[in-house]
């Protein structure tokens, strides 16, 4: 699924009808997969991969800072960068682990 940001009549990024832009953790994981900070290993859709571009990270938290809720208002600051960092912290560094094991019969 891909999702893409829209701009309302105030040109503030509002997020598009498949997220729920109230769900902490779906607009954390929108921002980082949009920024290309973090990937879904396109063999194993449960593993998530930090892909280690700083300059992704940083956009992400940008991107997730300018998402509006449904009351009008915007994620605060410091409930974005815990979240962020459990996203992160959760992720793989680099590479699959599944995809790395090696079949133990070869």
């Amino acid at each position: 699924m891909i999702c893409i940001p829209l701009r309302d009549v105030d040109g503030r990024a509002t997020m598009s009808s498949k997220i729920q832009a109230d769900d902490l953790t779906a607009v954390v994981r929108y921002a980082l997969e949009t920024t290309r900070a973090t990937i879904v290993c396109p063999f194993h859709d449960q593993v998530i991969i930090r892909v280690g571009d700083d300059a992704a990270e940083s956009h992400a938290f940008e991107r997730a800072k300018r998402i509006i809720k449904s009351d009008g208002e915007f994620w605060a600051s410091d409930v974005l960068r815990e979240e962020f960092g459990r996203q992160l912290g959760a992720a793989t560094d680099g590479r699959c682990p599944q995809c790395d094991r090696r079949d133990p019969g070869t």
